[in-house]
């Protein structure tokens, strides 16, 4: 997500402390924290699919390999 967007969603936060948001900024801030959230969440799915881990055997399993079949 674009540095841009992030200061956004911190301008309206801001504003919302000093005075109540119009439904249009509370429609935007609200899109861009979705899209934050929809980032976060890609890359923290990204990196932990290129985790491994070392069972206590030794053996190395990729973490992707224990993704949930809900997935």
């Amino acid at each position: 997500m674009e540095q841009k967007k992030i200061d956004r969603i911190s301008d309206l936060t801001r504003i919302s402390r000093q005075r109540e948001l119009t439904d249009e900024e509370k429609k935007e801030r609200e899109a861009l924290r979705q899209e934050y959230r929809a980032a976060f969440t890609g890359s923290l799915r990204a990196q932990l699919e290129n985790m491994s881990i070392i069972q206590p055997d030794g053996t190395i399993k990729k973490v992707k390999e224990n993704k949930n079949k809900e997935d």
